[in-house]
């Protein structure tokens, strides 16, 4: 068995997790962690699974069905920063061109490592204007750096609201 990352696009159409979970079943994989979603009506994802090399072959099937999937091989070993405790990062404000660059620039430079991000755009409840959100799980090396990193993404801007909190692990 080997630690296999599977990155997944394609149409999106019903069945498809069905048909991947199934395929790293029918090999005697393990599906281990995921994320998914539907992009501009794609699926996309990415999934950590426990399988023997034999699945390639299965997944050889489902590009034929037009998924394109890009195999990596996992490596053991702790996750960058894994000591540090995990805080829970979001950050909303107007939406601009260059918000994700320059949140996750503040993030790089207090050497704060990015472990889940999401991002989206809503309508503002009062204004109606265009909301973006950053939600991200992070590790930061310390407090100096957690500290550095509120202040430099305040900094990005006037109206924009940073939240950094804990993550209860466990």
């Amino acid at each position: 068995m080997a630690s296999l990352i599977l990155t997944v696009v394609g149409p999106d159409r019903p069945g498809l997790v069905r048909a991947l979970s199934g395929a790293v079943a029918a090999a005697g994989g393990s599906w281990l962690e995921s994320r998914m979603a539907r992009l501009a009506g794609q699926f996309a994802g990415i999934v950590l699974v426990d399988a023997p090399d034999s699945l390639l072959d299965d997944l050889r099937a489902l590009e034929s069905q037009g998924l394109r999937i890009v195999v990596q091989s996992g490596e053991a070993g702790p996750p960058v920063g894994v000591a540090a405790p995990a805080l829970s990062l979001e950050v909303v404000g107007n939406d601009r061109p260059g918000i994700v660059r320059d949140v996750t620039q503040v993030l790089a430079e207090n050497g704060v490592n990015i472990e889940e991000l999401t991002t989206g755009v809503a309508s503002g409840s009062f204004s109606g204007e265009a909301l973006f959100r950053v939600t991200a799980t992070v590790r930061a090396p310390g407090p100096a750096a957690v500290d550095a990193m509120r202040a430099g993404l305040e900094r990005l801007g006037n109206e924009l609201m940073v939240d950094v909190h804990p993550v209860a692990e466990g």
